[in-house]
């Protein structure tokens, strides 16, 4: 078996696992204190210190460095691309310094990656996946006004990791299949799948779609407007009502869904209505996905944290299976996910892409 490391970094961790083949063997999730973090100006300033702190974790366990055959890093925000594994390279590299699509922790992962094999010996490291994956038809990125077109910007390593799961165990291609993903996590990206591409896909992050846990979705436009106009909030105010303080964390002051969860089935009538708003709503996205698709869907796969939740995922379900065949697949293992990518690397199911 051939052995992977997989890495992902977070604001305040690093997640790191090895993988003999799809078998996870070692898992470590590395926390970081804000003294620590606070030393660098940058995020980019930080990989240096995560990459040692990683190879003395390895080492620590008694992981043979040189026994790795190939490191998976979480994508960051580099340009809009296609999905797909990627090997690293320098262009790749500046851009995740610089963060060309954003900073965040998630750039540190292909920086960490390529250098931890540089350490030991490896031609390359990969990433795959980053939420960047830009599959849209022209028609989906018209939103009404040429000063603000739709993006692709979503959970693209789980959909992805998810679609090709479900294909595999059906016995079928991705490539040859229509499907609607649909992710809940502290953000909801439902996404058009149409043949192994992401055709359409809501912009969760930037609140557009379904509310969520910590996210508002897609508001009323004229009475945000009124309220970014209206002196009561500051702009750091309303992105925090977009993603942070929406959605659950607005009603309820918590964006613990499983805490909702308890609630309505006591019956708090609050907690009950609001689980049902948010089924009715991740319903609809799905929907208007199924329209996308011209109602020729093979399946839906729900995933993500809520998919745990057996209640309210019977919610979704009474709107949408009339729609196609309903699979859950709860949580997002994006490490799982790196380690899949690696794999079909690793047995030439893939082709390795240059990031250009």
């Amino acid at each position: 078996m051939k052995k992977i490391l997989a890495i992902n970094p977070g604001s305040t961790s690093t997640k790191i696992a090895i993988f003999e083949g799809s078998e996870q063997t070692f898992i470590k999730n590395i926390k970081h204190s804000t003294e620590e973090i606070s030393k660098y100006e940058t995020i980019a300033d930080q990989y240096e210190f995560r990459r040692d702190v990683i190879i003395s974790e390895l080492e620590n366990a008694n992981i043979d460095l040189h026994s790795i055959d190939i490191i998976m890093g979480r994508g960051g925000l580099v340009k809009p691309l296609t999905s797909g594994v990627y090997k690293i390279n320098d262009l790749m590299k500046e851009h995740l310094k610089m963060g060309y699509s954003g900073q965040h922790a998630c750039n540190l992962g292909g920086l960490i990656a390529d250098s931890i094999a540089s350490v030991i010996g490896l031609d390359a490291a990969y990433i795959a996946d980053p939420v960047v994956v830009d599959e849209m038809e022209p028609v989906a990125r018209i939103s009404g006004h040429p000063d603000f077109e739709r993006k692709s910007i979503f959970h693209a390593l789980n959909h992805k990791a998810i679609a090709r799961t479900y294909a595999k165990e059906i016995g079928k291609p991705y490539e040859e299949l229509n499907l609607i993903v649909c992710h809940m996590g502290g953000g909801v990206s439902v996404g058009a799948h149409r043949q192994g591409r992401v055709i359409d896909v809501n912009q969760a992050l930037d609140g557009e779609g379904p509310f969520s846990p910590e996210r508002s979705g897609t508001l009323p436009m004229n009475l945000f407007m009124k309220a970014c106009f209206s002196g009561k909030y500051t702009k750091e105010d309303m992105q925090k009502i977009l993603v942070g303080k929406g959605g659950y964390v607005a009603y309820f002051g918590t964006n613990d869904a499983y805490s909702i969860e308890k609630a309505a089935i006591a019956g708090d009538p609050k907690a009950e209505l609001l689980e049902e708003a948010f089924a009715y709503q991740v319903a609809k996205q799905i929907g208007e996905n199924a329209c996308v698709l011209q109602g020729k869907v093979d399946a839906i796969l729900l995933t993500g944290g809520i998919a745990y939740g057996k209640p309210v995922v019977e919610r979704i379900k009474r709107y949408i299976s009339w729609i196609a065949p309903v699979a859950v697949y709860p949580g997002e293992d994006e490490m799982a996910a790196l380690a899949l990518n690696a794999n079909m690397i690793l047995n030439n199911e893939v082709e390795v892409q240059e990031y250009k």
